[in-house]
């Protein structure tokens, strides 16, 4: 099953879902803004992507200037995943999970990556 974190206002997140459907692909929607994920999905969700949280997080957000957050910020998985799930808006997007491995799609076309089940 395909995972796909998705922010309907955000035009790179349209975009991948648009060339995922070219594809034949309709994942399922993580809507994480309205739902935000649990700490414990962001960790398996880091994970996934590589283990470095920081990919993770959209650091030019005038939030993320307003908590102090920079991407040399060396703090633990566990707080990063707290932090997330109490400021959802900062999760870069679009991601796609599959099974045990997940990708960013920026630039979109990373998305393609997981379509290929190796």
């Amino acid at each position: 099953m395909f995972w796909y974190w998705h922010n309907p206002r955000c035009s790179k997140s349209r975009e991948g879902l648009a060339l995922l459907a070219a594809h034949g692909l309709a994942p399922g929607i993580v809507d994480y803004l309205s739902e935000p994920p649990s700490p414990a999905r962001l960790r398996g969700l880091f994970k996934k992507l590589g283990g470095d949280p920081r990919q993770l997080v959209r650091f030019k957000e005038d939030e993320a200037r307003a908590l102090g957050l920079t991407p040399d910020d060396r703090r633990p998985a566990a707080e990063w995943a707290r932090l997330l799930a109490a400021h959802p808006r900062l999760i870069e997007r679009p991601v796609l999970e599959r099974g045990d491995r997940a990708v960013i799609g920026r630039p979109t076309e990373r998305l393609l990556e997981l379509l290929d089940p190796a």
